[in-house]
């Protein structure tokens, strides 16, 4: 098949030598969001989306840590200048009480608009609008191409996370055969993988008895940071 241009980073990704393909991909994703974001703090669309619903904790750091710091401070500036806004309405709103039947009151306008602020980023749209295209491409190739198919199954598998996320998407994207092929790659990879690590893992530790001071570390050195992506993701 003729590659088209969003299958590029997932043959990519899964090229790599790394545990996990789709964590790959998730980052390369997420650095893109970031660098779009700062690129269009000048921008009036871009802003009135990013102050509506702001930034996670989690990008709110990365974005600091980058080099444009006078970009992030207008974009928290106006931001910020949305909130009071928003919150000075609703504080207007008088707060109901709790009928005798319910323990717990209505949300109120305020607590409502508070709780959307806590779930909402405009980093984390971005990314996760792009995120299941290339979700749904892992499939696509996996259904169209041989090549792929081997490449997904000489991979070192996935975190915990991604496997879930995979063996959830699976029945809605293939069927028949290919889905029970696919699936039965899926497991065996995640497990077997998953083992592998925690072998290296435990050759770590065995390291730091004396017993085993003067033999090799094999593949145990950087074995933490392989766990930690097995596990939660984390690279």
């Amino acid at each position: 098949m003729k590659e088209k241009l969003y299958t590029i980073p997932v043959h990519d990704a899964f090229q790599e030598d790394c545990e996990c393909p789709v964590c790959s991909m998730y980052r390369s994703i997420e650095q893109d969001a970031l660098r779009f974001t700062m690129s269009g703090y000048m921008v009036e669309e871009r802003r009135m989306e990013s102050n509506r619903v702001g930034f996670c904790e989690r990008h709110m750091k990365m974005l600091y840590e980058g080099e444009d710091r006078l970009g992030l401070a207008w974009m928290i500036k106006t931001h910020m200048e949305h909130i009071i806004g928003e919150i000075e309405k609703r504080q207007e709103a008088p707060v109901k009480q709790a009928s005798f039947f319910k323990k717990k009151a209505e949300p109120s306008e305020l607590t409502s608009y508070l709780e959307f602020l806590d779930h909402s980023c405009f980093v984390c749209d971005k990314i996760n609008a792009m995120f299941e295209r290339y979700l749904v491409t892992i499939f696509y190739l996996y259904k169209k191409e041989e090549a792929f198919r081997e490449l997904f199954r000489q991979s070192k598998g996935f975190c915990t996370e991604h496997y879930r996320m995979l063996a959830e998407m699976a029945p809605a994207q293939l069927g028949g055969e290919l889905l029970q092929q696919f699936m039965k790659d899926l497991n065996a990879l995640y497990l077997e993988n998953m083992k592998r690590v925690k072998d290296d893992v435990s050759w770590f530790i065995d390291k730091f008895d004396y017993r085993f001071k003067d033999e090799p570390w094999k593949n145990a050195k950087d074995s933490i940071p392989r766990a930690m992506t097995k596990l939660n993701g984390i690279l």
